[in-house]
């Protein structure tokens, strides 16, 4: 019997299934977005590039300093401004930045884990080359060609921007409509399958932007499909009956896993527990 693997798997480029079989929603920052936070950061060392150099061309600074001292120094900010601030930075913020900061991103691996040294200096190294030799263009033609936008520093870092400011969850949970709340208190929706349960579901997020004549026809084929696993089925309108064995899974489904961890804390002692008389060896 093959072994679980614990790498994570891609399903899509916005879904990350770990070896857990746990789903994360990932969403990676825009084009557009990505290219607002690197004008920002762009413009940011620019400025203090501009405040360095007007500090050297003081006159009297200038004149005691010679030629080749003033070349070491302006190649030494240049390495500086561009490969150790950018490394540094985002090493120590965990993949922010001004710019990142300003439109809600943050550089992840992969995986969506924490990026570390080698993952900054080889963005970093790369950038200077993407960033500032081609002023953007590089690193936009590259972005342009990939569905996370990632420029080829994160291509060979295995990183990439993602968008932390992420649209609240809006809850649609609706309870059982009035009229039938009676039949909802011996009706058995055990069987529906969970392929039908969240098409219905699905439905009634969106019913709202429908038109009503498309609502009602979907409402209706829905019903004619999730009907065969309810038991009984009430003579009501659609939409009500979707409501309605929606309603009852959510709260059935709720009080079961209350009661699982109801009796899970009630067997704490025992599971965690020794056995009578063993000793105590910590």
């Amino acid at each position: 019997m093959p072994e679980a693997s614990s790498e994570p798997d891609y399903v899509g480029d916005d879904e990350l299934v770990t070896g857990e079989a746990v789903a994360l929603d990932l969403h990676p920052a825009s084009f557009v977005l990505r290219g607002a936070g690197a004008v920002i950061d762009f413009a940011l060392t620019v400025a203090i590039a501009i405040g360095l150099v007007q500090l050297l061309s003081i006159p009297g600074l200038e004149s005691a300093i010679d030629e080749s001292l003033l070349a070491a120094i302006g190649i030494g900010l240049v390495v500086v401004l561009t490969i150790v601030l950018p490394t540094t930075v985002e090493t120590l913020t965990n993949g922010r930045s001004l710019g990142k900061l300003a439109i809600g991103a943050r550089i992840v691996r992969d995986d969506g884990g924490a990026i570390g040294l080698r993952h900054a200096f080889i963005r970093a190294l790369t950038g200077l080359l993407e960033i500032f030799l081609t002023l953007g263009g590089f690193a936009a033609l590259v972005g342009l060609l990939n569905t996370r936008s990632k420029r080829l520093g994160d291509l060979l870092a295995g990183t990439y921007s993602q968008n932390e400011r992420v649209r609240a969850i809006v809850s649609h949970a609706i309870g059982v409509p009035p009229e039938l709340e009676r039949w909802a208190a011996t009706a058995d929706v055990a069987r529906m399958p969970d392929r039908v349960s969240r098409r219905i579901t699905q439905f009634l997020a969106q019913a709202g932007g429908l038109t009503p004549d498309t609502r009602t026809r979907i409402a209706r084929e829905l019903q004619a499909e999730g009907a065969p696993f309810v038991s009984s089925v009430p003579d009501a309108h659609p939409e009500a009956f979707l409501l309605a064995i929606t309603a009852i899974r959510r709260e059935r489904e709720s009080a079961a896993l209350q009661l699982e961890r109801e009796r899970l804390h009630r067997l704490e002692p025992v599971l965690g527990g020794r056995p009578h008389g063993f000793p105590d060896r910590d």
